[in-house]
């Protein structure tokens, strides 16, 4: 009978976490938490990059995110300043982003993306593109945008 003064043998931490669906370390440090039936909103989106691969990963419910080997810290939406500050047009159909922000190796703006209520629509960007990109006009959403150096942007 399970009385929660012990701990189970450490070679079958492995096999509970793929039981229960969960990593390892959810189990070690005791962060189990339970989703509700609500989280998988988008307007509750996470955006993680790995800082290893450049990998860009999203979320709507809460969990752990892991990425070559080391765990993700959720990025936390700021304020654009002069830098990265983006201007958007209606051409056509399409939403007509612009920036002035430099696209170098060693500074660029790595992503932008469109979430809707019901869908996210993401650009990947790279070094030496042009600063411009153009998303199909959908209506209610909101637009993320990420500089590899100076991390997650919000457009008010």
């Amino acid at each position: 009978m399970e009385t929660g003064h012990g701990f189970p043998d450490v070679s079958s931490v492995t096999k509970i976490a793929e039981i229960l669906g969960v990593s390892t370390d959810a189990i070690l440090f005791g962060e189990l938490c339970k989703n509700t039936e609500d989280v998988g909103n988008m307007k509750r989106i996470n955006f993680y990059v790995c800082a290893d691969c450049g990998n860009i990963l999203t979320q709507t419910g809460n969990g752990e995110m892991v990425c070559c080997g080391k765990k993700l810290n959720t990025l936390q939406p700021q304020k654009s300043d002069e830098m990265h500050k983006i201007q958007i047009e209606k051409i056509e159909n399409d939403f007509y982003i612009t920036w002035k922000h430099p696209m170098k190796k060693e500074h660029y703006i790595h992503f932008i993306a469109y979430v809707r209520f019901d869908r996210i629509l993401l650009i990947k960007l790279y070094p030496e593109q042009n600063g411009e990109i153009r998303f199909p006009e959908m209506h209610g959403g909101k637009i993320y945008y990420y500089c590899n150096k100076d991390g997650l942007f919000e457009y008010i």
